[in-house]
């Protein structure tokens, strides 16, 4: 499988265990948590797979970069949580990061 469907699913999984998180309610709800814990685990599994093709920071800053802009847009979308116009800056620069790093960064494979 292309490292970057390694990296996507990484990035798919670590979006659900945190919402999966969040409805946990501190781990007092037991199918939320199994989910986190699973989600969370699959996700360093697929990570592991990615870096021994692309260099950690640029991983973790791709993984961790698109994991927040996603859990953003889920909380404003689904979840009816509010962010104030610095946060979607915040966001929105952590985007272009991404973007910068995959579009001109020679760190990946392309």
């Amino acid at each position: 499988m292309p490292v970057w469907a390694w990296l996507g699913g990484a990035i798919l999984l670590e979006v659900i265990g945190t919402i999966a998180l969040q409805q946990s309610a501190q781990f007092s709800r037991t199918v939320p948590t199994l989910v986190m814990a699973l989600c969370y685990g699959f996700s360093f599994y697929a990570l592991s797979v990615v870096v021994r093709s692309m260099p950690v920071g640029v991983v973790y800053a791709i993984w961790s970069g698109t994991g927040i802009a996603l859990i953003s847009l889920i909380g404003v979308v689904f979840l009816n949580q509010h962010l104030d116009r610095a946060a979607l800056a915040g966001i929105g620069l952590i985007t272009a990061g991404v973007v910068v790093i995959n579009m001109f960064s020679g760190a990946g494979p392309h």
